[in-house]
């Protein structure tokens, strides 16, 4: 934050000493109050407060003919207040002026042409985007994919002379041959969502609605028969409850690829994605409203800005967004609800959100076992045991051995079991969980920490975290357990080694600051061991027993505690 302030101070400064852009000569012919306001809204635009940015800006209009700068932060400031329009309309007004040389104003113009499916007007757009799209790998991403669908959107055939894009090109490509409904196309869907080297299930989605707008339901249904119902993204579940409920319709109501604008906006959203995977939720967002004002009638991509805005801690705008998810599309509805919940969790405590969730899982006429499993975890996560095990139960009893899932059903159940002392139950469910996948990391990790916990089969239990570590060896909790099973073996040389990187990869984990003190008191390195049970003391996740326990250890050692 303090850095932030200096840059603005510097920005502040800098344009102060500068001659502006255009007419002006200097801010001296600028009114102070337009100033004062322009620069109250560099201030809220640089610390990511757009909605006070835009009332600035908005009040100190008088700029954008003065300063080119101004522009840009203005527009910026639009499209995140998701006033599209507006933007475009803004770019227009002074394009003339030589004022709107970045990438982003040429891109407006391009996507303003597309949705009136004025291809060469976006065309003439597009080779002014050019001089800007060498300047950035994404905005030559861009550049060149617009290229190739504006190509295709006037000449209804495939450019030739392109360049290659890797994955992104097969994504450009699947798109550009189910919009000319190619004989192919059924190919490109499959190369691309049996993709190895990434996730690419949701173009399962349109790939299905590609299948109902060309009469073919019954393929359709096929690949949804073979979905998990519960390890399935929201928004294939969506799509497979549409297709059970026979409202195949619903596809093309939200998404056609006979639609120049639905494919552009899923390009756009793409992009989003990825602006979002680097953890650039302005550059996200952004691109999210551009792609909504292209397709206003896919609502289910605002589930990103719900979750762009939740790790951004803009908590009423998320419960705004999320209030557009209705009853009538049950999987996206609840995931409303959920979110609600967590909300509820940040802003006042967990037990209101747990009253919360359950209150509105009672209105659930009919729930899934997707459904079902959620609350199930809301439970777990919350420490109400009982409750989570009986929903685990349920889901359990109604899926087969082939769902990918029933293992992890194992796990979870049996954590649960494990949490309430019901070790016999844990045990049975832990063990047949290593059954259906014996190299599961996690499972071997858990039930051995579980056997160490109660002095239970502690060689067996040392032997299951050797093959845990040799299958997940930088898994900081594996790695605290394989040495706590050397310290309860009496082995402290080696289990130091082990506690010694846990901490390095965890240090503000209270259990594992724990076990390595201990180990440090029987290397009778005492001073150090009560560094590391002290700062136990301060970390949030401890215990009550743990820091009673602790505070013990400081005082007496381990003779005691």
């Amino acid at each position: 934050m303090f850095n932030n302030k200096i840059k603005i101070i510097f920005i502040i400064y800098i344009l102060y000493q500068t001659p502006l852009y255009s007419k002006s000569n200097s801010f001296n012919e600028i009114k102070k109050k337009n100033l004062s306001k322009y620069f109250s809204g560099i201030v809220a635009f640089e610390n990511k407060d757009n909605s006070e940015a835009l009332k600035f800006f908005n009040s100190s209009k008088i700029l954008i003919n003065k300063h080119d700068p101004y522009l840009k932060r203005y527009i910026y400031s639009l499209v995140l207040n998701n006033k599209v329009s507006q933007a475009i309309n803004v770019v227009k007004n002074n394009k003339e002026k030589n004022n709107s040389n970045f990438f982003d104003a040429y891109l407006l113009l391009i996507l303003d042409s597309l949705k009136k499916n004025d291809f060469n007007v976006a065309n003439k757009q597009l080779k002014k985007l050019n001089n800007f799209s060498r300047l950035d790998t994404f905005n030559l991403a861009i550049y060149e994919s617009l290229k190739q669908y504006i190509y295709v959107f006037k000449e209804n055939k495939i450019l030739s002379n392109k360049k290659n894009l890797g994955k992104l090109s097969l994504i450009s490509e699947t798109f550009q041959r189910c919009y000319l409904k190619a004989d192919d196309t059924d190919l490109y869907f499959e190369n691309l969502i049996n993709d190895d080297e990434a996730d690419y299930t949701r173009y399962v989605y349109f790939y299905l609605s590609y299948l109902i707008e060309n009469n073919r339901k019954n393929d359709a249904k096929k690949i949804t028969d073979k979905l998990d119902p519960i390890n399935t993204t929201l928004l294939l579940s969506q799509g497979k409850s549409w297709i059970q409920s026979q409202n195949e319709e619903k596809f093309s109501s939200f998404f056609s690829c006979k639609n120049p604008n639905d494919i552009i906006s899923e390009f756009l959203f793409l992009i989003s994605n990825l602006y979002s995977s680097q953890d650039n939720f302005e550059k996200s967002n952004f691109y999210l409203n551009l792609s909504n004002f292209l397709n206003p009638k896919f609502i289910f991509n605002l589930s990103l800005v719900v979750e762009n805005q939740y790790l951004n801690e803009e908590y009423e705008k998320a419960k705004k967004t999320l209030k557009r998810f209705k009853k009538e599309n049950n999987f996206y509805y609840w995931y409303r609800i959920k979110k609600e919940a967590q909300i509820i969790a940040k802003q006042r405590n967990k037990k209101e959100s747990l009253n919360y969730i359950t209150a509105e899982f009672k209105k659930i006429e009919k729930k899934n076992n997707k459904v079902l499993f959620d609350i199930a975890n809301f439970y777990k996560n919350s420490k109400v045991y009982e409750k989570a095990i009986e929903y685990y139960t349920k889901v359990i009893n109604d899926l087969d051995n082939s769902s990918e899932m029933t293992a992890d059903l194992y796990y979870r159940r049996g954590g649960s079991y494990e949490r309430i002392s019901e070790y016999k139950k844990a045990d049975e469910d832990l063990l047949n969980a290593l059954k259906i996948d014996p190299d599961d990391a996690y499972v071997l990790n858990y039930l051995a920490y579980s056997w160490l916990e109660r002095n239970y089969k502690i060689n067996e239990a040392i032997k299951m975290l050797e093959k845990a570590y040799s299958l997940k060896s930088n898994d900081p909790y594996i790695i605290d357990s394989i040495g706590w099973a050397y310290y309860l073996s009496d082995d402290y040389t080696k289990a130091e080694k082990f506690l010694r990187r846990a901490v390095e990869l965890m240090p503000d984990d209270p259990v594992v600051n724990d076990h390595y003190g201990d180990i440090l008191w029987k290397l009778d390195r005492k001073i150090q061991a009560r560094y590391f049970w002290g700062s136990v003391l301060n970390m949030d996740d401890a215990e009550p027993d743990m820091i009673k326990n602790v505070n013990i250890k400081i005082v007496e050692g381990l003779e005691n505690s």
